[in-house]
Order: C-alpha cells, then structure tokens, then sequence
C-alpha cells in the first residue's frame, strides 16, 4: 500500500467531519432481521420488468418496511446521454422528499460544484396509492450527469494537498464529501428529512421506498428500461420503526451499490472503525456501514478483492490451515489489521459495481465465514448468459423464467445451481459474475470464486 496515500485521503475525511462538528456517536436506529435479496447480470441489457417478479416472490422475506433496487449498466440513448457522457460523468441521484428545497440544494451542492451534462426528474405514475405496495408517497427524484467543475476540484486538491494522488481519484473523493455534506444539511442532521443522496457513481442508479421493491418499477416506470445487472431488496427489520426511504437498501459506494442479508452482532465494534478513520454513518443501519467498510478497503486502501473479501470474513479454521504458508502470513496480517471492522454475526452481501477503469461490469456475492445466511447462485450459459446471485432459489426461478418469456435463447431452467459455502478456499465463500467485452466486443459473463 502507499501509505502516504492513504494517509492524505484520511486526513481529507478528517477535515469534513471536524469541519461540520460532526459528533462521534453512532447509535444503530433498527436491527435488520431476516431480508431477502437478489441480483442478476446479464450478457445483454434487458429491462426492468425482470426484477419485479423475484421480488414479488419474495415479500415472505420482506414486511414492506423498506425496499430498493439498484441497476448497472445502462444504455445511453434510453437516459438522453451520448456513450462518453454514460462512461464519464457520475450519476448523482437526489431523493427529493420536500420538493420545495431542489432549487436551494441544486444550487448548493451541484451548480456550484458541477458541470452538468444532463438532468431530469424520473418520470412516475400520477397517482401514487394506484401502485400496490408504498406506505406512503415515494420521494421525487432527480436524476443529474455530473463532473467535478475544474476550479472547485483544483481548491480542493490544493486546500487538501492532494496534488500528488490521480486526479480522477480525488474527484471519487470530492464527490462522496459533497454527498456527504448534502445528506448532513438536509437528511441525517434534521428531524424533518428533506432530501438525500441515493447514489452517486458512473453508471449506476439506486431507488428506494417504504413498501415493497416492486413498487419502484412500477412507481418510477422501469419497466422498459434496460441494464446488465440488477439488484433488489425486501427488508425485514425486527425492531425500530423503519419509517424512511434513507434507511432501505441498496446503499451506495462510488461505482457501487449493495445489499445486505442478515444482522451485525458488532455493529458498534464497526462503526467505531469507521470512526477511527473519519467516516461517519449518516443513516444508522448495518447494511450502510457494510457499503462503507468495502468503499473504505477499495478505494482508499486499493486491496485486491481477495483481501478485501478477507478482511470482511476472515478465514478460520481448518480453512485457514489448508491454505499454503505464504497466504497464511498475508491473510493473518489482514486479520490482526481489520478483525474489529469485520462483521460477525449471520450476513451475507450482493454488490452491483461499475469497474470503470477495467472496463466492466460485476455482480459479487460475499458471504459470512459461518454460513449463518443462506445464498443460492446460478448460471445459465449459451448465447445470451445469466448468473443469479438469491438468498432463495423461488427468486432465481422467477428471474429466469421473466427472461425466457421474453427471450427465447434463455432456458428458464439454470445450467448450474450452487451454495456458497463460508470461510472456504476451495470453493469460494464468495462468487463473482464479470462481465466484459471479448476481443470480439461482445460482453461475455464469467464466472468465478472472488478469490481467483
């Protein structure tokens, strides 16, 4: 790692959180309970219809409490952008739940600070209460094409001494501060939130409601517009009265977006961690923290997917005896560095990511080193391929028999169905799905233990 690195973009996380006398206490609002979540990449964009139907299918592992969707990879004449401005520019969603405050917050924290290449409100039904499922009216959201302005970027790199990082790097940064100060103004710090980010990396979108996730496709009119990879989530929380969109998942990274199965017994332990790195939980669930414990790994530490999987469920056992010598001495460094920010208890993830710089897409699936969560993959090969990421295979059913009704090339029948099994080697306890351009420029999917 280049420590001099790392050390400067924490110093930066520093300079936020003093500069807005953000306290150091985190207390978790709800515990998460049993969710059900989902995810499907595919060789071909395909529409937003497909992710209704696992979720519907799934309302046994939700109690309308909470629901998201998030999608990677999108075509760009369907968002009125041209191919470079998709690639380049970050797509910075803004849930508006007090719609009087978008010109006072444009005006603060994207105006100010972007060049915009495009915006729009997503387009929704008139009626909110004719779609089945919302407790209460979706939030307005905006949609907004955004790149750093040049002289705000160079006084922050100045004002930050972030001369000597990428630039594209420090822009990742300034993007997630700006997020981060928007959400405190308007959201995290007031008792009557007004409006917050939903996502904001390259090619990705993250929606959300209080009710079920289906709602969004129908609510936002999604149907018909295509992606490669798709997510879902139906939360269950146990306790705590789980009464805004912010709480729900997918929550965002930058280039990401994840959702989380199951609870964190070390919720505290974690947060602290974060804590001791500058970064503050703004909306106080397990699933936020996960987004921001892999952002931090990823991108201010730049560890492989190996090692960030590593830090995140340790290798125990007789797992960690098998492995050869020199893995056992780079993954017991990992462990004595990272094990008060790995979580424990019973978990498991599904990230939807952008890998912008290699040119690809992937749909990961993480789980705990115990196995305490279940979650069920498939593969379907042949011309047009499909890799399901569940936590029940009724989902991954639904997924692709939606697909196969509307593309005959995909069996709704899977080539392959398999278990991940935690804290394992061998065979993984985590599965990936790439998806990249051949030599061809054809997207094909692969897929493989995290790993490898």
């Amino acid at each position: 790692m280049d420590r001099k690195r790392i050390e400067k973009l924490l110093d930066v996380k520093k300079r936020l959180v003093e500069d807005l006398g953000i306290p150091k206490v985190v207390r978790k609002e709800a515990e998460e309970g049993g969710c059900g979540v989902v995810g499907f990449c595919v060789s071909e964009p395909v529409a937003g219809k497909h992710i209704y139907e696992p979720s519907f299918q799934m309302h046994n592992r939700g109690n309308g409490k909470g629901g998201g969707i998030a999608a990677v990879g999108f075509v760009p004449e369907e968002l009125g952008v041209t191919r470079e401005v998709l690639d380049d520019y970050y797509m910075l969603h803004v849930a508006f739940l007090d719609p009087s405050v978008r010109e006072d917050l444009e005006k603060n924290y994207i105006t100010n600070n972007f060049e915009v290449a495009k915006s729009a409100a997503l387009e929704t039904v008139e009626d909110w209460q004719s779609v089945p499922g919302p407790e209460n009216k979706p939030p307005d959201v905006w949609r907004y094409f955004v790149r750093a302005r040049a002289g705000v970027l160079d006084a922050f790199i100045k004002d930050n001494g972030l001369k000597d990082l990428d630039r594209r790097e420090v822009e990742d940064e300034f993007v997630c501060q700006n997020s981060f100060r928007l959400n405190e103004q308007y959201y995290a710090s007031m008792g009557d939130q007004q409006a917050f980010v939903l996502s904001h990396g390259r090619n990705v979108m993250i929606l959300k409601v209080v009710g079920f996730a289906e709602a969004i496709v129908k609510y936002y009119k999604i149907e018909e517009l295509k992606a490669h990879v798709w997510i879902a989530h139906q939360r269950f929380p146990t306790k705590g009265r789980v009464w805004h969109p912010g709480g729900a998942h997918p929550f965002a990274g930058i280039d990401m977006a994840l959702v989380h199965n199951g609870d964190f017994a070390n919720y505290h332990s974690v947060s602290e961690y974060l804590l001791q790195r500058h970064i503050r939980p703004q909306f106080l669930t397990d699933t936020e923290v996960s987004a921001l414990m892999f952002d931090l790994l990823h991108r201010t530490y730049h560890y492989p997917l190996e090692y960030i999987i590593e830090a995140l469920a340790p290798t125990t056992e007789l797992d960690f005896d098998r492995l050869p010598e020199d893995k056992q001495k780079v993954y017991r460094a990992i462990q004595a560095t990272h094990i008060h920010g790995s979580p424990d208890g019973p978990w498991f993830f599904i990230l939807a990511r952008n890998l912008a710089k290699q040119k690809q897409f992937q749909l990961l699936g993480i789980t705990d080193t115990a196995m305490l969560r279940p979650q069920v993959f498939a593969f379907s090969d042949g011309d047009v391929q499909v890799g399901v990421i569940a936590s029940e295979k009724q989902a991954i059913d639904a997924i692709l028999h939606s697909l196969s009704m509307d593309d005959r090339r995909i069996c709704p029948v899977a080539d392959r169905y398999w278990n991940a099994r935690g804290g394992s080697h061998t065979d993984g306890g985590s599965f990936r799905f790439d998806l990249k351009a051949d030599e061809a420029g054809r997207k094909r999917l692969r897929k493989r233990p995290s790993n490898w």
